[in-house]
């Protein structure tokens, strides 16, 4: 690759000042800086690119400081908890890396064809993801023995900086491998057992996946005073796990595959073979090529979004969407977000709100314009008490329509009532919770009180 003279200007100054640890950047000019690891020569660099051209040095100048990279000591290195290319390889054509990265997954794990397609454009868009705000998870779901080790280890092994914390003892360094990289998670949640674990995991999946929202952590500094710091856990991540997370809103960024529902082919090796990790780093290194030539390529294309599906699902689909050229990949993801809208209807039917819902809806519908609470309260305790094991009362059905359904409420000669929302809000509600307006009068009442 020819030198840039303008990248040559920020190598190599200032080599008096104390030096600062760097893993990538992206400057102000669109220059971009991405950390180098080779093993076998036990060496850490950087290779710096500007307009799709690359040159390697030791360090680089950023506003007037001297950064270097990790040292090739670090235990994160040496252990391969964090695997990083060698050198940019290659012409980045996205066709073709999509094409061979699929060809390893089939390789060395089963799952199923559509998944597959997708796993290898998530890779891809692992590459990329920080031109964009929002994204996706990828998840496998399955029992012991099933699968999910083999698909972390060789999904996560082509994706952007993969961090593998399965396995880990504690959660806590996490947050600053996180921080200190910005790469890809590569996790098992069964594999942390204590609740307090779980809950610090649950956190960074939370935070994780739009940009601009850090965690808070209280860190003690050198005079034993406990300060509180953001550290940033904004990035691609692939989970494995025995099953759904228990919020709803956590569980719709994810992208999930069930393992363990067919038999395993034949071709896939029991144990993954010694040149599993030599194909994993020169794919590495092309997806870097890719990075450093296509990274102002992607941008979100409203076209592609599906407005009768909910808000958060085309929010985490969109990025993943603009990677992807294929058409028939694009229907597929968007079918897949189709679906996962239905469920989460399909979820919510069973919900307090959902159940509140239908009671105004069908109030409405046969007439009643006051909708008033304790009318409402006693349709709902005719319908639904023997679902409950508390008491129905007024104000516990008013603290889900105010609280949980979002509508207003108005005291009307001494007693309060739902102030009629616009058609347009009534809509809205019906569409998330999977009801159909009711046009005729609703005996359901008359029949549950007779």
């Amino acid at each position: 690759m020819p030198k840039d003279p303008s990248i040559d200007a920020i190598i190599g100054k200032t080599k008096q000042d104390r030096a600062k640890p760097l893993v990538s950047a992206i400057l102000d000019d669109g220059t971009m800086v991405e950390m180098l690891f080779r093993a076998d020569e036990n060496k850490a660099l950087f290779a710096i690119a500007r307009a799709g051209q690359w040159q390697e040095a030791p360090d680089i100048v950023i506003k007037g400081r001297r950064y270097i990279p990790f040292s090739p000591e670090n235990n994160l290195l040496q252990n391969e908890v964090v695997l990083l290319p060698s050198q940019p390889d290659g012409d980045g054509s996205p066709a073709a890396l999509v094409a061979d990265i699929q060809t390893f997954i089939h390789r060395y794990v089963q799952v199923s064809p559509a998944f597959e397609t997708l796993a290898a454009h998530y890779i891809l868009f692992s590459w990329v993801h920080d031109a964009f705000n929002e994204l996706p998870y990828l998840r496998v779901q399955a029992d012991y023995g099933c699968g999910k080790t083999r698909f972390l280890l060789t999904v996560g092994s082509l994706c952007y900086k993969p961090i593998f914390a399965s396995g880990s003892s504690t959660v806590s360094p996490l947050f600053r491998i996180l921080d200190s990289f910005r790469g890809t998670l590569i996790i098992d949640e069964s594999d942390f057992r204590v609740t307090d674990e779980k809950a610090e995991i649950v956190k960074i999946l939370n935070n994780g996946n739009a940009r601009g929202f850090p965690v808070l952590r209280s860190e003690v500094n050198q005079f034993r005073e406990f300060n509180p710091t953001a550290f940033h856990v904004f990035g691609p991540k692939i989970v494995a796990s025995r099953g759904p997370f228990q919020d709803p809103a956590l569980e719709s960024r994810f992208l999930t595959e069930t393992l363990g529902t067919t038999t395993m082919r034949e071709d896939i090796p029991i144990n993954l073979p010694s040149r599993y990790k030599g194909e994993a780093l020169a794919l590495r290194n092309r997806l870097l090529a890719f990075r450093f030539r296509h990274f102002t390529d992607y941008h979100i294309d409203d076209g592609q979004m599906d407005r009768r599906i909910e808000p958060r699902l085309n929010q985490i689909v969109a990025p993943l969407l603009a990677v992807i050229e294929d058409a028939d990949t694009q229907r597929s993801l968007q079918d897949f977000a189709r679906k996962r809208h239905q469920e989460m209807i399909t979820d919510r039917g069973m919900d307090t709100e959902a159940q509140v819902l239908e009671v105004l809806r069908d109030m409405l519908a046969a007439g009643d314009q006051h909708l008033l609470i304790k009318d409402i309260t006693s349709w709902f305790a005719d319908r639904h008490s023997d679902e409950y094991e508390r008491k129905i009362t007024a104000k516990w059905i008013g603290t889900v329509i105010r609280q949980r359904l979002h509508l207003h409420t108005q005291k009307t000669h001494g007693n309060y009532a739902v102030a009629l929302p616009d058609s347009v809000n009534l809509q809205r509600l019906y569409g998330r919770y999977g009801l159909e307006q009711t046009t005729a009068p609703s005996d359901r009442h008359d029949e549950a009180i007779r």
